[in-house]
């Protein structure tokens, strides 16, 4: 039997919907949804130099995100209610997938660990309901980060 969203569950998704609400929160994830698309190391040092603006914007909506996604993996949040509010924590998996064997390898740990269990559970729930809907969604994605111009 599936575990059923509860008052709590709805309250700490506009809890979270609230944080992401918060000013420089808003630029970070402007910035991260029409900038940010990083395939390799070089790619994202040139996107996000250390100490950068981009590089706290990355960190800001990486964190927050990994933030949220625990909720949903430890079980203090309804994972389908938490989906069913939205898709941008896919789209920040879409984003940083190429890049997460790097940084785990560079790095250790688990960067963004709750990230990627929350919206690998989403994208199935999007290809199961209609087939190919994550191959779209990652396409368009994409598209909406600028290609740099060819020297």
């Amino acid at each position: 039997m599936a575990n059923h969203a509860t008052y709590d569950d709805a309250n700490l998704i506009l809890r979270l919907y609230e944080l992401r609400r918060e000013e420089i929160m808003r630029k970070a994830r402007a910035w991260f949804v029409g900038h940010f698309l990083a395939s390799t190391r070089e790619e994202y040092l040139a996107l996000c130099p250390p100490g950068s603006q981009e590089d706290a914007y990355f960190r800001m909506v990486t964190t927050y995100w990994e933030m949220a996604a625990s909720f949903i993996t430890s079980g203090v949040l309804n994972q389908d209610l938490f989906l069913d509010s939205g898709n941008e924590l896919i789209l920040v998996w879409d984003r940083v997938r190429d890049i997460v064997p790097i940084w785990r390898q560079n790095m250790g740990g688990r960067f963004v660990w709750n990230v990627q269990r929350v919206a690998e559970a989403g994208i199935e729930r999007m290809d199961t309901a209609i087939p190919g809907t994550f191959a779209r969604f990652s396409e368009r994605s994409r598209s909406m980060v600028p290609k740099p111009a060819s020297k």
